[in-house]
């Protein structure tokens, strides 16, 4: 799988105070709706199905912000 540059800054280092629109897949519009519902993590097929239904965030989308998410847990947990 081929990452973006903003995969490849999220995975960097620890989330700490990252926004969620710093997630891979997800911009400002989709992260500030997140935000504004409460952002959590599922497993994977809940998680997709959660993001398209809390931001209307499509299939690629929810694919790459998982994972993106999955890599940084993998590599910080």
């Amino acid at each position: 799988m081929t990452t973006s540059p903003k995969h490849r800054d999220f995975v960097a280092e620890p989330t700490g105070e990252k926004p969620v629109g710093s997630l891979a897949g997800i911009g400002e519009v989709l992260g500030k709706k997140l935000e504004e519902r409460g952002f959590d993590k599922k497993d994977e097929d809940l998680f997709r199905e959660w993001l398209k239904d809390t931001c209307g965030a499509n299939a690629k989308q929810s694919r790459d912000c998982f994972g993106c998410l999955r890599e940084w847990c993998d590599a910080f947990l």
